[in-house]
């Protein structure tokens, strides 16, 4: 009287089906990829000068720099730190500088410290500056919105002008 249906029993599927089903059994199983956000990048060190090393010209880096020998040139970095026993015979310009020893020539930056040790002859061009009691400087000081703008246009227009 009452027959089972063929549609509820367990039993061989058709080979299309067999297939799909194993199909979609990897994918199930295959690791999706987690985002992971990268760590910031670690700052590098400031690359530093020894106190025994005399350097005669131009140094420019976008990093940080400290200063503790001689450098008889010009100097442009983002953190200039000259150091307690340290000269510098030329321009500085930095977003930051720190003056512990001595700097013959002009300063330019965003930030300039000049602390109790510090010996500057020249002239600071500067958009905040500090001066510890005891430091010494002989020039004169200038506030500018970027001093850092000026120092690149200073030097362009010697070059382009001339006679024509």
């Amino acid at each position: 009287m009452f027959s089972k249906s063929r549609i509820n029993e367990p039993g061989p599927k058709s080979t299309g089906d067999n297939e799909k089903s194993k199909a979609n059994d990897v994918a199930a199983k295959a690791p999706i990829p987690e985002f992971t956000p990268s760590a910031p990048k670690a700052k590098p060190p400031a690359s530093q000068l020894s106190a025994d090393l005399t350097i005669t010209g131009n140094l420019k880096t976008t990093g940080d720099i400290q200063i503790e020998g001689t450098v008889i040139g010009d100097i442009r970095a983002h953190l200039l730190t000259v150091g307690e026993g340290a000269t510098v015979k030329g321009e500085c310009l930095a977003d930051d500088v720190v003056v512990n020893g001595r700097v013959v020539g002009r300063v330019r930056g965003l930030k300039v410290r000049l602390t109790s040790t510090a010996r500057v002859e020249g002239d600071i061009i500067h958009k905040t500056i500090a001066i510890e009691s005891g430091a010494h400087f002989e020039g004169t000081v200038q506030r500018q919105d970027d001093p850092m703008k000026t120092a690149d246009k200073a030097a362009a227009a010697p070059a382009n002008s001339g006679k024509s």
